[in-house]
């Protein structure tokens, strides 16, 4: 019932829906694979939990070192600027 391709084209798009669904079935049958793997093991790592709020506790840390320091450099710079207005003023006759 299928008939020969009459474009090369054509060809190519029938073999990567092929490929295509065979991809499907592949990522399908890991997926039960894995579910069955952590149910045999008894579910997700214990330590998982854990781990992920010790990566929650760092990004905000994280956050807000960097918000620190970004407050630090603006200070930094209005020191900066006052100072060489100072000197500028001392300079002046």
């Amino acid at each position: 019932m299928s008939k020969e391709p009459a474009k090369p084209s054509e060809s190519l798009v029938q073999e990567l829906l092929s490929e295509r669904r065979a991809l499907k079935v592949t990522v399908e049958r890991l997926r039960l694979e894995l579910a069955d793997a952590e149910t045999a093991a008894g579910g997700a790592d214990p330590r998982l939990r854990e781990l992920q709020s010790e990566i929650e506790r760092l990004r905000y840390q994280l956050a807000s070192a960097r918000a620190e320091a970004g407050l630090a450099r603006e200070e930094r710079d209005e020191l900066r600027t006052g100072i060489e207005r100072a000197l500028q003023q001392l300079a002046e006759p």
